[in-house]
C-alpha cells in the first residue's frame, strides 16, 4: 500500500539518518547567519498608518518632513512658582547634554505649583530613542537633588516612551525564553521520566524558533515588522514546536509499549502522528494567512512570523526528528530519573485509565454532558458581550505604577492635551495662497489656547496641533476628535482648493480599530472556509468539518469572556499581578481568533484522526471514540499543559497586551483540552452517531485518506538500513512489556 506523505517522509529520515541531521543544523545556522547579517527592518510611522491618520503621516513622509521626537519634563513644587529655580537648572542640565533643541520657557500650571519643559530632540526622530540616555540622566539628577526640596519631575515624550518601551520588549523576551523553556522541559521531564526524551521536543522546538528568526529578519526587508512580531513569533514556536514533537514521540514510545520492535513503532507514528502533525501544521499556516485580509501592517507581521515558525517546527518534526528516534533507538530513555520515570510510565497508562473514566458516564449519557459543556462554555463567554476594545496607550501598557504611566498621569492633569494633542496636516498646491491662509487661521482660532500652527512653505504643507481635553484617549477626547474631524475642519477648509486630515495618537487610535471592524468578517471568512475545506478533505465528513467549527468558536468566545472579565472590569486581575484597565487591546480579538482556530486544530486532527483510525478498523461509533480519546489522553495532556505553562509565562510580563494574550490564549487552551477534547467532542460525537463519517454521494470524488498504518508487518527491508533493530547499537533486544 502507497503511503501517505508523513511516513514517506519518515522512511527517508531514518534511511538518511546523517543526511537529514546534519542538513537541519546547517539550515539552522545558515538561517541564523545569515537573517543577523542581514539585520531587523521595523515598521515606519507612515506604514502602520491608516484611514486619514495614516494620510497625515504619508503627506509628511512624502514632504520629506520628519516629525521630531518631542520630549516634555514637568517640574513640580509644594509652593506656586516653587519650581522656577529647579526648572531654570533642568533647562540649562539638559541644554548641555547637546541632544536637545527648541527648548521652550516653562509653561506654569493654572495653580501655579507645575512647570512644564517643552523641547524635541535633535537629529532624525527614528534615531532619537537611541539617544536619549543623556537626557534621562540629566532628568533623573534633577529627581535626585529635588526630592529634598520637595520637588518632584515626571518625564514622557516620544523618545523615552520608545526607549522604554524597547527596552521592556527584550527584557520580556529575555524572561520568557528563560522561564518558558525551563518549564517545558520540566513537565517534558514528568512526562517522559527520561532526559533525552525531555530534551528533544525543546530542543527541535529552539532550533525552529532561532531558524525562523533568522529568516523572519530577511523577510522583514520585504515586509516590515513592530517589535512585538518576535515575541509572538517565539510563543507560537515554542509551543507549537514542542506540541508537534510530542505527539510523534508519544505515539512511538506507546506502540514500543505495545510490543512493536523500534522500526514498526516509528512506521506507525510516521504514518499517523506525522500525518496528523502535516494535517495541523498546514491549518494552523492557512488559517495565519487570514491576518493579511486584515489590512494592517501590525497582523500581516504576525501571519508572516507565525507561518514561518510553524512551517519550520512542522517540518523538523516530520524529518529530522525521525532521523533522531532511529539513530537513538532505545537510547531515548536515557538519563532516566528514577522517581520520575516510574511515574512516566504509570502515567502512560493512567491517563488513558483517567480518561476512560470521564468518558463512561459521557458515553452513556452524551445529551446531558453535551448540554451541559456548552452552557459551560457559554456562561464563560457572556462577558465578552460587553467587550470594549481600545488602542491602549502606554500609560495602560505599562501599568498604573509604572513611572511612565505615573508621569503621564501626572502631565495630563496638569496640562491637559499636552502629551497627546491632535494634529491636523493640510496640503495644498499654495500653502500660501490667500483662501488657504484663511482657512489655517479659522481654524486655528477654533482650536482655542494651546494650538499651535507650522507652516513648511517649500512643501506647501501646514500642520496645526489640536489639544484635546480630558486625558486625551477617554470619551471626552473622541467626542472632540470627532467634532474637530467631522465638523471644525470641513467647515474650515470649506470651498478651499486643499487636503486636511487629522492625525495624532488618538485618531489614529480610532483608524486602526475602524479597520478592524471592516478587516475582522473577512478574516474569519476565510479561516472558517480554509478550516471547513481542510477537514472535509482530510476526513472526508461534512460533519466533522462543520462541528470542528463550532467547537472553535466555543472555545475562542469562551476566551473572550475570561479576557473581558479579568481586564476589561478587573476580576481576578490582581491574582495574576494585573489590573483593571477598563478594555481589551484592539488587536486581540482578531489575533486570538486567528490563533486558536490554528491551534485547537493541533489537538482537533490528532484525536479525530485516532478516532477515525479506530473506526477504519471495524470498531463501533462508540467504540472508536473511547478508544481514540483514551489513546490520546496523555498526548493531549502533555501537549495542553505545556502550551498553557507558555501562555502562562507571556500573562506574566510587564506589557498589558502581552498578559491579555497569555491568558487569553492560555484559557482557551486548557477549555479546549478539557471540556471541549474530553466532554464536549465525545458527547457530540456519540449523539450524532454514523453521521459523523457520513460522505455524502456529491463529495464521493473525494480521496480517501488512510488514518492508521496498514502495512506494519510488510515492506521492512527499506527501514533496515536507517533503524536499529529493536534499539540500540543494531541489537536484536527483546521488547519488553509495560515499557
Amino acid at each position: 500500500m502507497r503511503r501517505n506523505l508523513a511516513a514517506r517522509l519518515g522512511v527517508w529520515s531514518a534511511h538518511h539518518r546523517k543526511t537529514a541531521v546534519l542538513g537541519w543544523l546547517v539550515f539552522v545556522v545558515l538561517a541564523t547567519v545569515i537573517g543577523g547579517a542581514s539585520g531587523t527592518v521595523t515598521a515606519s510611522d507612515d506604514e502602520m498608518g491608516v484611514g486619514d491618520s495614516g494620510r497625515a503621516t504619508a503627506i509628511l513622509e512624502d514632504a520629506g518632513i520628519d516629525e521630531p521626537a518631542g520630549e516634555l519634563v514637568m517640574v513640580s513644587a509644594r509652593t506656586a512658582d516653587g519650581w522656577r529655580d529647579a526648572a531654570a537648572d533642568l533647562s540649562k542640565a539638559l541644554t548641555a547634554t547637546g541632544e536637545v533643541r527648541d527648548m521652550q520657557r516653562p509653561l506654569p500650571s493654572k495653580d501655579g505649583k507645575d512647570a512644564l519643559l517643552r523641547f524635541v530632540m535633535k537629529g532624525p526622530s527614528d534615531e532619537a530613542a537611541d539617544r536619549v540616555q543623556p537626557v534621562l540622566d540629566a532628568v533623573d539628577k534633577a529627581r535626585e537633588d529635588g526630592a529634598a526640596r520637595g520637588i518632584s519631575v515626571h518625564q514622557f515624550g516620544d523618545a523615552s516612551s520608545q526607549k522604554h518601551l524597547s527596552d521592556l520588549l527584550a527584557d520580556d523576551l529575555k524572561k520568557a525564553e528563560f522561564t518558558a523553556v525551563p518549564l517545558a522541559l520540566g513537565i517534558l521531564l514528568v512526562a517522559f521520566g527520561a532526559l533525552v526524551a525531555a530534551l528533544l521536543p525543546v530542543g527541535l522546538a529552539l532550533t525552529a524558533c532561532v531558524a525562523a528568526f533568522g529568516l523572519l529578519s530577511l523577510a522583514s526587508h520585504q515586509l516590515h515588522l513592530f517589535e512585538t512580531t518576535y515575541s509572538v513569533m517565539f510563543l507560537m514556536g515554542l509551543a507549537v514546536g514542542v506540541d508537534y514533537c510530542l505527539f510523534y514521540l508519544r505515539r512511538e514510545r506507546d506502540e514500543r509499549a505495545a510490543g512493536r520492535d523500534a522500526e514498526t513503532a516509528l512506521r506507525i507514528a510516521a504514518a499517523t502522528s506525522g500525518r496528523a502533525v502535516l494535517v495541523s501544521g498546514l491549518t494552523v499556516m492557512v488559517a495565519m494567512a487570514g491576518m493579511f485580509l486584515s489590512g494592517l501592517l501590525l497582523f500581516k507581521g504576525f501571519a508572516l512570523a507565525t507561518i514561518l515558525v510553524v512551517c519550520v517546527a512542522m517540518l523538523g518534526s516530520v524529518t529530522v526528528l525521525p532521523a533522531l528516534l532511529s539513530w537513538l533507538g532505545d537510547r531515548i530513555d536515557a538519563g532516566r530519573i528514577p522517581f520520575l520515570n516510574r511515574r512516566a510510565k504509570k502515567g502512560a497508562h493512567a491517563g488513558g485509565a483517567i480518561a476512560g473514566k470521564v468518558l463512561r458516564p459521557v458515553l452513556a449519557r452524551p445529551k446531558v454532558f453535551a448540554v451541559g459543556s456548552a452552557v459551560l462554555l457559554l456562561a464563560l463567554a457572556a462577558p465578552a458581550l460587553g467587550m470594549k476594545t481600545e488602542q491602549l496607550g502606554l500609560e495602560k501598557q505599562f501599568g498604573s505604577d509604572a513611572p511612565l504611566s505615573v508621569a503621564y498621569q501626572r502631565i495630563t492633569d496638569a496640562f491637559p492635551g499636552g502629551p497627546a494633542p491632535a494634529r491636523v496636516v493640510v496640503k495644498a498646491d499654495d500653502i500660501g495662497a490667500q483662501p488657504v491662509r484663511a482657512a489655517l487661521a479659522t481654524l486655528t482660532e477654533k482650536a482655542g489656547d494651546g494650538a499651535g500652527l507650522t507652516t513648511h512653505k517649500a512643501a506647501d504643507v501646514a500642520e496645526i496641533t489640536v489639544p484635546l481635553p480630558g486625558d486625551g484617549t477617554d470619551a471626552e477626547a473622541k467626542k472632540a476628535l470627532r467634532e474637530l474631524r467631522d465638523t471644525t475642519v470641513p467647515a474650515a477648509f470649506d470651498g478651499v482648493d486643499a487636503e486636511a486630515y487629522v492625525g495624532g495618537e488618538l485618531a489614529s487610535s480610532e483608524d486602526f480599530s475602524d479597520q478592524l471592524g471592516r478587516g475582522i468578517v473577512p478574516v474569519f471568512a476565510f479561516i472558517a472556509a480554509v478550516t471547513f475545506l481542510l477537514m472535509l478533505f482530510s476526513f472526508r465528513s461534512v460533519v466533522v468539518a462543520v462541528t470542528s467549527i463550532a467547537l472553535n468558536l466555543l472555545s475562542v468566545g469562551a476566551a473572550y469572556g475570561v479576557m473581558t472579565a479579568v481586564f476589561q472590569h478587573g476580576w481576578g486581575a490582581e491574582l495574576i499581578g494585573s489590573e483593571k484597565v477598563g478594555a481589551i487591546e484592539n488587536w486581540m480579538p482578531l489575533f486570538v481568533l486567528v490563533v486558536l482556530f490554528g491551534l485547537s486544530m493541533d489537538y482537533h486532527v490528532f484525536v479525530v484522526s485516532r478516532i477515525r483510525e479506530a473506526r477504519d478498523r471495524g470498531l463501533d461509533n462508540r467504540a472508536a471514540i473511547r478508544e481514540g480519546l483514551t489513546a490520546t489522553a496523555g498526548a493531549v495532556t502533555g501537549a495542553a499543559v505545556i502550551m498553557v505553562a507558555v501562555f502562562a509565562v507571556f500573562g506574566t510580563l510587564s506589557m498589558q497586551d502581552m498578559q491579555q494574550m497569555g491568558v487569553g490564549l492560555g484559557v482557551a487552551v486548557l477549555l479546549d483540552a478539557t471540556v471541549v477534547r474530553m466532554i464536549l467532542l465525545p458527547s457530540l460525537m456519540s449523539l450524532l452517531g454514523d453521521r459523523n463519517w457520513h460522505t455524502p454521494r456529491w463529495l464521493a470524488w473525494l480521496p480517501k485518506v488512510e488514518h492508521g498504518d496498514e502495512s506494519v508487518t510488510d515492506d521492512r527491508s527499506s527501514w533496515r538500513a536507517g533503524v536499529p533493530h529493536g534499539g540500540t547499537g543494531g541489537h536484536n533486544a527483546p521488547v519488553r512489556a509495560g515499557r
